[in-house]
């Protein structure tokens, strides 16, 4: 009798849970599906492992998504001692290039710097730095390399060929810089659980993420104040005939149980306002936050 009360208790249980998700999978499916956008979302409760995603059959530019991708690369390396974050890099007049997003080069009108790779890292993912970001990836050995590591680590579903510098000057290619949004779900997971890099230099990359200034008005956007997301962003900006192909997110959400919630979002090809892609990730960030909260 009491075997078989547990097991009633247990199917009810299950029961209720896939309602629930399921009812939360309509609720997503109708809030993206009303958007001029091609929207992919992915997320994942680590503790739990419970997965949902919307429109991860589709190829998304990940634009300055790949920094995360790349200092990954750069702390393995680190942590296999092959560099060290207290490595000095030279940037001349090369390096720092004028009418590109980076406000290293703002801080060294001269054109001239020298830094230390932590340095470097941390204008990479906390401020998105695209002069920084070329400069590793030369200093790795380019975005094949940073590709084929990716690869290596068992994240496939994603290609890395170009850097800043390219996409800037052939605007179609960052659509081959592109990952689903499971692959990007699955690397932050791969992060989170300490399977790429561990020790001192999981907890500079974890600092760096949580400290990123770009896109507050997106993963975070509408979060209650205080809430730890450690997070990267990735942006097009709208081109002349207002289209965006890229307005990203991915991140890590801390919950108020102290469980953690991997969420990406990549609003692709939109013809809304560049507000109202940040809002769309901002609320459904929103949406999952309530959801899972208390999971």
């Amino acid at each position: 009798m009491k075997l078989k009360l547990i097991i009633t208790l247990l199917l009810i249980t299950s029961s209720a849970a896939s309602a629930g998700t399921d009812s939360l999978r309509t609720e997503i499916a109708k809030f993206l599906g009303s958007k001029q956008a091609r929207i992919g979302m992915a997320c994942r409760l680590i503790e739990t492992g419970d997965t949902l995603s919307y429109g991860n059959e589709h190829h998304y530019p990940m634009q300055s998504v790949f920094k995360f991708h790349l200092a990954l690369a750069l702390l393995d390396q680190v942590q296999q001692g092959a560099l060290s974050l207290d490595k000095s890099c030279h940037l001349t007049q090369k390096d720092l290039l004028p009418e590109t997003w980076s406000p290293m080069r703002d801080k060294y009108p001269s054109r001239k710097a020298d830094l230390k790779l932590g340095e470097l890292i941390n204008y990479m993912v906390s401020q998105s730095d695209n002069n920084a970001c070329d400069y590793l990836f030369q200093l790795y050995g380019g975005p094949a390399k940073v590709n084929n590591f990716i690869h290596s680590i068992g994240i496939s579903d994603l290609a890395i060929i170009s850097n800043e510098r390219d996409m800037h000057k052939k605007h179609d290619l960052q659509y081959k810089n592109w990952t689903t949004p499971t692959a990007a779900v699955d690397l932050l997971t791969h992060f989170f659980g300490k399977k790429i890099i561990q020790g001192a230099e999981y907890e500079f990359l974890m600092k760096a993420m949580i400290e990123t200034t770009t896109g507050p008005d997106r993963i975070k956007g509408r979060l209650p104040a205080g809430t730890i997301v450690a997070h990267k962003t990735g942006s097009s900006g709208q081109n002349s005939k207002g289209l965006s192909a890229a307005t990203n997110d991915i991140g890590i959400i801390t919950l108020p149980n102290g469980h953690h919630l991997a969420l990406s979002v990549f609003v692709c090809d939109s013809w809304e306002s560049e507000s109202d892609n940040a809002a769309i990730i901002a609320d459904l960030s929103k949406m999952l936050w309530e959801y899972y909260k208390d999971k």
